[in-house]
């Protein structure tokens, strides 16, 4: 069934948009929630006039959150958690710990869905997560999470208990074969 798009559905189409779908498709998804109408001249213009509304609207919302993006270049997000001796968190960073770090920086109102992790943060570190402020902008903040008691992260202490241990190692085989000779003569 030739369709079309009223608002966009994503993997479908865009707003104005004029595609040939499934029947079932059409019938009991886009056209019940008014997604979509059937493909005829009077629909299609009146979807043409909603897809320059769109975009003037797109571009009105893209120039605003260039704005916010402005704001947040150079500045970066420091979050204090409680975590483990090598750096692990007791919890984890999410979404929506970041997006209310953001609000307040900004004082701008930011949904925790915009905040484009692929999982929460679980350790001490600095990490770079993108946000998406609208459809065709985005922007990297960058989070800093810090241990409370300001403990060093693993990674960055991990040179000297390495070196530490490696020197234990190396003393307990040499003192091995001494410690059974000693016992040796001691049973004797």
């Amino acid at each position: 069934m030739k369709v079309v798009f009223l608002e966009e559905v994503e993997g479908s189409g865009a707003i104005g948009e004029v595609r040939n779908v499934a029947d079932g498709f059409a019938r009991n998804y886009l056209l019940p929630r008014k997604l979509a109408v059937p493909a005829t001249e009077h629909n299609i213009r009146i979807a043409e006039a909603r897809a320059q509304a769109e975009v003037k609207h797109q571009v009105k919302l893209d120039a605003e959150a260039e704005v916010l993006v402005e704001k947040l270049v150079g500045k970066s997000i420091t979050l204090t958690v409680k975590a483990g001796p090598q750096g692990r968190l007791y919890g984890s960073v999410t979404g929506r710990d970041i997006a209310e770090e953001v609000e307040k920086l900004l004082k701008v109102e930011v949904d925790h869905r915009q905040v484009e992790m692929e999982e929460p943060i679980r350790e001490v570190g600095v990490f770079q997560v993108p946000i998406r402020f609208t459809r065709n902008v985005r922007a990297t903040v960058e989070v800093t999470v810090v241990s409370e008691g300001g403990e060093v992260p693993a990674e960055e202490g991990a040179e000297a208990p390495a070196a530490a241990e490696a020197a234990a190692a190396e003393e307990k085989p040499a003192a091995g074969p001494e410690a059974e000779e000693t016992a040796e003569a001691a049973d004797e």
